[in-house]
């Protein structure tokens, strides 16, 4: 009998609270606005690759203040490893010296407000809503808009907004964002985008990749 969605939705939390019980934020930071840049920074790259480049940025600028009074230039030799580099180091410029003339140095909690930053979107706005101020957000990024439609818990040409209000809808909002980090690792590490452990997975009679690759 399959399944509706809140039942597979239910199986699917049991499922990852087996594989990855303590899902975590892989990106490195001290300070709430070190975490801000970072999730801006990690827009088609890699966490690993941030880390190695936020950990050069913040070693040559150490506060707030001389991230802000940094050369556009010479903040883009850091990370010019990152796709964007050009467009990033400006808006890692752009960031503190807004942090720092408007709010005091202080990352802002609501997310009107931090999407007036520059390339911080509804995403990386509520990751730092989630990861730094702990408030019930289940971002969408990549692993979890891949892993939401393969699942069908969303439509495969639904928007990552779209398929953010469905995945709150089925996952309770005291466990949001424990969940949103479980998504992430079973995307990252399982659900892969090439070649996903399908011969592993307890998902997959509910899986559209599995029953795709199946009937090819």
């Amino acid at each position: 009998m399959m399944m509706n969605n809140q039942q597979r939705m239910n199986f699917f939390l049991n499922y990852l609270q087996q594989l990855f019980p303590n899902a975590h934020c892989e990106l490195n930071y001290r300070f709430d606005y070190e975490l801000l840049i970072a999730v801006m920074l990690s827009a088609q790259a890699t966490d690993k690759s941030v880390n190695k480049a936020t950990e050069k940025l913040f070693n040559r600028y150490p506060t707030l203040l001389e991230l802000s009074q940094a050369r556009v230039d010479e903040v883009e030799q850091i990370i010019k490893f990152l796709g964007m580099s050009k467009q990033k180091s400006q808006r890692v410029v752009d960031i503190a010296k807004k942090l720092v003339t408007e709010f005091d140095g202080k990352v802002p909690k609501e997310k009107d407000t931090l999407t007036t930053f520059p390339g911080v979107g509804n995403k990386t706005a509520n990751v730092v809503r989630a990861e730094f101020f702990k408030l019930n957000e289940l971002p969408v990024d990549t692993h979890v808009e891949r892993v939401a439609k393969r699942l069908r818990f969303a439509n495969a040409n639904d928007s990552t907004l779209i398929v953010e209000q469905k995945l709150k809808k089925l996952v309770p909002s005291s466990i949001q964002i424990k969940t949103h980090h479980q998504m992430i690792f079973f995307g990252r590490y399982f659900c892969k985008s090439i070649n996903p452990n399908c011969s592993m997975c307890l998902m997959c009679k509910e899986c559209r990749y599995f029953k795709n690759k199946v009937h090819q």
